[in-house]
Parts: structure tokens; C-alpha cells; sequence
């Protein structure tokens, strides 16, 4: 369901973050740390295949967003998506990230953001 009226400024910031996150943190890898957790989880061999993969597919999330195709099958992808990455940096990788293990209060920060954007936006606008 596509929902009218919808605020769309929160919408495009969350599909920003993934499209950024993809396109210049993984796949141009302007941001080599990205890689080099991949390469900690993964392994060397697969580290650069695998970072480009993980580029495409969360910009493939960006355009799922900015499509409003399905708004709470996605948000249910996010959250989940960066609930587990959270997990397993928090577990193996907590080193590499820029906040260590504080990073995943700013994970929960965004999943917050896109459960307030998939699920109470919505109803405000139909109340």
C-alpha cells in the first residue's frame, strides 16, 4: 500500500543512508574500513566481492524505499538487515567500528526511525 500525503522527508533521508552507505562506503570504497570487516567475518578471499555485493544490494534498498513498494514488508527488511549486521559487528568486529560497541545505539537509533516512518506515520495521516 502506498500511503498519500505521506511526509516524504524521512523517507528520503533513511534511502540516503542506505544509498550512501552502498554506493560511495562499499562499493567505491571511499570507506576501506567497510571491507575490512567484511574481510574479519568473511575472510580475505571474499572480502571484496562480498563488500561490492553488500553495496548493490543496500542500494537496491535504497530504490525498494524510494519506490513506497510494499512500505512495511521493507521496513521489516531494514530493521532486520541492520539488527543482524549490528549483532555480528558488536560480536566479532567491534574494533573496526567507528563507535565500538556504542555503534549499536545508533543502529537502534535508525530502526527506531524506520519503524516511526513504516508504522506511526501512517496512522497519523489516517486519524
Amino acid at each position: 500500500m502506498k500511503y498519500k500525503n505521506h511526509p516524504k522527508t524521512l523517507t528520503y533521508i533513511i534511502a540516503a543512508v542506505w544509498g550512501i552507505n552502498g554506493l560511495i562506503c562499499k562499493i567505491l570504497n571511499v570507506v576501506p574500513r567497510h571491507e575490512e570487516i567484511v574481510e574479519r567475518i568473511l575472510g580475505i578471499d571474499y572480502a571484496r566481492p562480498f563488500t561490492v555485493l553488500i553495496g548493490v544490494s543496500e542500494l537496491i534498498m535504497g530504490i525498494w524505499i524510494l519506490t513506497g513498494f510494499k512500505p512495511k514488508l521493507n521496513a521489516i527488511a531494514q530493521m532486520s538487515i541492520v539488527a543482524v549486521m549490528n549483532i555480528l559487528e558488536f560480536i566479532i568486529v567491534p574494533d573496526l567500528l567507528v563507535w565500538g560497541r556504542f555503534n549499536s545505539s545508533f543502529a537502534l537509533v535508525f530502526i527506531g526511525l524506520v519503524y516511526y516512518n513504516a508504522f506511526v506515520v501512517p496512522k497519523k495521516l489516517t486519524l
